[in-house]
């Protein structure tokens, strides 16, 4: 089994980091990245495979170097640096110096066993107010991260979308790398963002988990809301772990009241074209050989933060109205299809706990 091998400070509590910091069926590629969660902190680590003449090793050396952090969005910096650094402790391993350099370096102010930070509360991860998530996101993933989503799952993102938004258990599947695949998990949080102030204080947050796996299982338990993804072909089958389960490009539920969701309705088509004409147009208007990227990742968050917050708004002005009727029109102004996302709407008013009566050809209370 995994174990890990060093680490600073050493009185810190790694229990389970073993394997959420090297993926299931790893030892089939030669190097990956994963990103995963540990209690209130969010680690990042890369992975290497190099072939070794060992029998101890049974002719294969597999490491990997691993760094948590209060705050997910300033990980990524420091990709380069890990991958630099699980070579080297293939090639020489037990060489730390490096490593404890950059401890001293860059450590911080880390959560207490209790889960309270000793002097800064930790940087929760999908801010609701998108000015103070902007400029770090910006330096937060590689380039394309969000095109790739878009290309990979085409119309499906709209399905996504209303699950992320009903803060459902959201659990992807992907054999190795994991990597490109915690990408994943990362956009799909960022479908849910809403910035009107005071909504849904009793609402669950959408977090990301990222890579999880078997000995994850007792802690999603106790999740009512998360999105995450696994290498492992078994979780399929624990069906109370999740609400919505994607293999590829396949996103399905075993839940009866979710499945219309699935359904991609004409408000999803002409949301899906809207969003591909707005990047179109991005395009066209950068300069030639100039990298769009991050105005692609700054459009496609406010693409869908100006979605839901129309949503919203909608649903408070109606809930606020004396009669509180929300009609067909109100559906359509939301950019709803009034009959598709019908469910999708009844849902949502109870996730929120809105008092909205929804008048869509059968009157029906909530």
């Amino acid at each position: 089994g995994n174990m890990v091998e060093w680490c600073l400070p050493q009185d810190i509590d790694l229990e389970g980091v073993e394997f959420k910091s090297m993926a299931s069926g790893s030892h089939k590629i030669q190097s990956d990245f994963i990103y995963f969660r540990k209690g209130l902190c969010f680690g990042l680590a890369c992975f290497a495979n190099m072939p070794v003449e060992s029998e101890l090793e049974r002719g294969a050396r597999m490491k990997s170097v691993g760094i948590l952090s209060p705050s997910y969005t300033l990980l990524y910096r420091y990709m380069h640096f890990l991958e630099n650094q699980v070579r080297h402790q293939l090639e020489m391993p037990g060489h730390y110096s490096h490593l404890e350099a950059f401890y001293d370096d860059k450590k911080g102010v880390l959560p207490d066993s209790k889960g309270t930070p000793s002097s800064q509360q930790p940087v929760h991860w999908l801010p609701s107010i998108h000015r103070y998530m902007y400029p770090e996101m910006k330096i937060t993933h590689p380039a394309g991260c969000m095109s790739q989503f878009i290309k990979f799952f085409g119309e499906q993102i709209l399905v996504l979308w209303k699950f992320a938004l009903l803060r459902k258990r959201i659990l992807i599947f992907s054999p190795p790398p994991v990597g490109v695949v915690c990408y994943r998990v990362y956009c799909c949080c960022c479908l849910a963002n809403v910035s009107l102030p005071g909504l849904g204080g009793t609402v669950p947050e959408s977090k990301p988990f990222f890579y999880v796996n078997v000995a994850d299982i007792e802690m999603l338990e106790t999740e009512v809301s998360y999105v995450a993804c696994t290498t492992e072909k078994i979780f399929e089958q624990k069906r109370d772990l999740y609400d919505v389960y994607v293999d590829n490009q396949n996103v399905k539920t075993h839940h009866e009241h979710l499945q219309p969701l699935l359904k991609i309705n004409n408000a999803d088509k002409e949301k899906y074209r809207r969003l591909n004409d707005q990047r179109q147009m991005l395009m066209y208007s950068q300069e030639v050989g100039e990298d769009c990227s991050s105005c692609e990742e700054d459009l496609f968050i406010l693409f869908f933060m100006e979605q839901n917050n129309r949503i919203f708004q909608t649903l408070l002005e109606v809930s606020a109205s004396q009669d509180k009727t929300l009609t067909a029109d109100h559906a359509r102004g939301m950019g709803l299809d009034p009959q598709g996302d019908r469910s999708f709407l009844m849902d949502l008013l109870e996730v929120y706990g809105i008092d909205v009566m929804l008048v869509i050809d059968n009157p029906c209370c909530t």
